[in-house]
């Protein structure tokens, strides 16, 4: 969505940014919450959740790097030569745009490991049957005096692994950024 907003430019551009904006808008985890309301607790549906709230952050990131490459001299150059729209976004904008779309995957990922536990937790994620971080948490708030490893341990996990994501996140940041100069 972000790049044909940024290539396009006009009202799709508009139309696109404002639909974004609506999303934005909304908290992250009350939207979640609402679409697993609507379509019921499941793996599947969870996954849908977690992308309809994360799509604004990469449309955004898209149709800026877009934005940014969209008037450079290659682009001009191979739209003179006649190369057709769908192919210049295919083969000169979109493979210049990928460094932080990247990066924002992998901090992505941390921030859906945490509404995933969230949502488990609240008993609106994935079934009680499939391992969850958040399922194993929810099940063991009630045995916390008798067994209180049953809940630490899982919050350790989701900890390390937030951290662990957000650790590769800054750091291919860092060497994907040409503005740093620490990458290749």
């Amino acid at each position: 969505m972000g790049v044909i907003a940024g290539y396009s430019g006009g009202w799709v551009d508009s139309l696109i940014s404002r639909i974004t904006d609506v999303l934005f808008a909304l908290p992250d985890i009350l939207l979640a919450l609402v679409i697993m309301a609507i379509l019921g607790p499941s793996l599947n549906n969870l996954m849908l959740a977690i992308g309809i709230v994360y799509t604004p952050i990469f449309s955004r990131i898209a149709r800026g790097a877009v934005l940014n490459i969209r008037d450079s001299l290659y682009i001009e150059a191979a739209y003179s030569m006649g190369v057709k729209k769908i192919k210049i976004l295919w083969h000169h904008i979109l493979p210049n745009i990928l460094s932080p779309l990247i990066v924002q995957v992998t901090l992505s990922f941390a921030f859906a490991i945490l509404s995933e536990a969230a949502l488990s937790f609240l008993g609106l994620g994935v079934s009680p049957d499939t391992p969850s971080w958040g399922i194993m948490l929810s099940s063991a708030k009630d045995w916390m005096e008798l067994s209180w490893w049953t809940a630490v341990f899982p919050g350790i996990a989701i900890t390390l692994a937030v951290f662990s994501f957000n650790s590769v996140g800054d750091g291919l940041r860092d060497a994907l950024d040409p503005r740093t100069g620490t990458g290749n």
